[in-house]
């Protein structure tokens, strides 16, 4: 079974873990993540919020003044726009709240351009209103230039309205829609032709009881209306699920999406309870995956053995030992067994790894056979990581033998891991649920490359191509 299929059974084994965010990666309805100066920051209900150096270790310190609940944040040219709200949402009985906008030059409040502007409010709601002015969403359309601003709550409609890219005011005359009901925390996103309305379903609020989950629906037209894949429109409460509870963790809510690149992207929201760390509230990044055209969570990478198997032919990894063979002492196929049949054990490490050599080994690729020299044991090296996830060694299972890269392109096993950069793995799942390979960084070049399939047998490291199977890979769990 591939890493995507068989996660249930891999949550039931005690053998495996899963990495969460770390450092101090609490916050309750954070904004889509930005990047600023080759940082990350969030924002979240409150005052300020979270940044992180490299994606994966998050600390207070993000600076956003106004206070207020559940803001948004988005670049538009060289400029951050940050939407929040000051309100009731229902909070000692009041619906009566506003959003408003600021911006600034730069999300580091050690930069000399650091300086919000004046907010200005763009949408209000009142206590008689079937609408709450909160959980602002903002999308910038690819295809038009036109920014959209959708806000709301479960007290009554989600509604849309239009801001002035330049001002980030209200555009002069421009009236709500109504696009949703039955949600709250919404986020547009648009992709290939679609866009897509997420919203966050169930209650909030009440640590390991919210039932928080994200929903979405989809249209041709930004205004609507948008309709799930069995055909209910979000205005009569449908929607389709992304993600609920998980892995101990409950309420999955306020959507932001973050795009790596071709290929590679990012879903963050909160988590309302995480059973492991208290019961608090924290930040979660896991893939966007995209399925029949619609975004679903990926997979959170499981610490374990693997075959690692390449999508080009599926051909396994392995280091370049010779083939032992097993004894076979086995009756003819042809005629009908005469003995009792005896199970056959694995070959194990101890039968094989005093034959292979004692240095660096080549590594290519072969048929898979459940063979010592093809079985990789990948668990975090505790050396920082990027957006979504810690760096791994991938080390041949039960040695230090750890997969390495080389300056002239090439992969091979060293036989003790020192925590080099060409050691440390990231490892991506991609939109169309495999994944991606990379070393941290390898030693003569800048570029950023990855594991690829040159042939059949032959692995090594060239730019990522999302468009190539050569660049992509598949975990089978051993």
């Amino acid at each position: 079974m591939k890493l995507n299929i068989f996660l249930c059974s891999a949550l039931m084994a005690s053998a495996l873990e899963a990495k969460a965010q770390i450092g101090e990666p609490f916050i309750h309805d954070p904004s889509t993540i930005a990047e600023c100066n080759g940082k990350y920051y969030t924002f979240g209900t409150g005052e300020g919020g979270l940044w992180s150096a490299d994606g994966w270790t998050w600390q207070g310190g993000a600076v956003r003044p106004g206070r207020g609940a559940a803001p948004d944040v988005l670049k538009i040219g060289d400029r951050y726009l940050v939407a929040y709200s000051a309100t009731g949402g229902g909070l000692g009985g009041s619906h009566r709240g506003d959003v408003l906008t600021m911006w600034n030059k730069t999300l580091d409040p050690n930069s000399p351009d650091f300086k919000y502007t004046e907010p200005v409010v763009v949408a209000s709601s009142l206590d008689d209103e079937d609408c709450d002015a909160i959980d602002a969403g903002l999308l910038l359309d690819p295809t038009t230039g036109r920014l959209w601003l959708s806000y709301g709550t479960y007290f009554g409609f989600i509604r849309l309205v239009e801001l002035d890219p330049k001002t980030g005011k209200r555009m002069e005359g421009n009236e709500p829609i109504n696009i949703a009901i039955d949600c709250e925390a919404t986020d547009l996103i648009y992709r290939d032709g679609w866009y897509y309305l997420l919203g966050t379903h169930g209650t909030c609020c009440d640590g390991p009881n919210s039932t928080y989950n994200i929903v979405v629906g989809r249209s041709r037209q930004v205004t609507g209306p948008y309709i799930d894949n069995v055909g209910r429109e979000m205005l009569q409460g449908g929607g389709k699920m992304v993600i609920a509870a998980n892995n101990l963790k409950t309420g999955p809510g306020h959507f932001g999406r973050y795009i790596v690149e071709n290929g590679v992207e990012k879903m963050s929201f909160h988590y309302e309870s995480d059973f492991k760390q208290g019961g608090r509230s924290v930040l979660a990044i896991r893939p966007l995956l995209w399925k029949n055209g619609w975004p679903v969570a990926g997979d959170e990478f499981y610490e374990g053995t693997y075959e690692i198997e390449s999508e080009r032919r599926g051909y396994a990894l392995e280091i370049a030992v010779d083939f032992v063979r097993m004894q076979r002492d086995i009756e003819p196929f042809w005629i009908k067994p005469t003995k009792p049949l005896k199970e056959i054990k694995p070959q194990t490490l101890a039968e094989v790894e005093a034959e292979w050599p004692k240095g660096e080994v080549k590594v290519r690729m072969n048929d898979y056979m459940f063979r010592p020299h093809q079985k990789w044991t990948i668990t975090a090296a505790g050396k920082g990581g990027y957006l979504g996830g810690p760096y791994y060694k991938i080390c041949i299972e039960g040695t230090t033998r750890c997969l390495t890269a080389t300056a002239e392109g090439d992969v091979i096993a060293k036989p003790e891991f020192t925590g080099e950069d060409a050691q440390l793995w990231r490892i991506d799942q991609l939109t169309d649920g495999s994944y991606r390979i990379m070393p941290k960084k390898v030693l003569g070049t800048d570029k950023p490359l990855a594991l690829v399939s040159l042939g059949d047998c032959t692995p090594g490291l060239a730019p990522f191509d999302f468009n190539s199977d050569n660049s992509k890979w598949n975990f089978r769990q051993q």
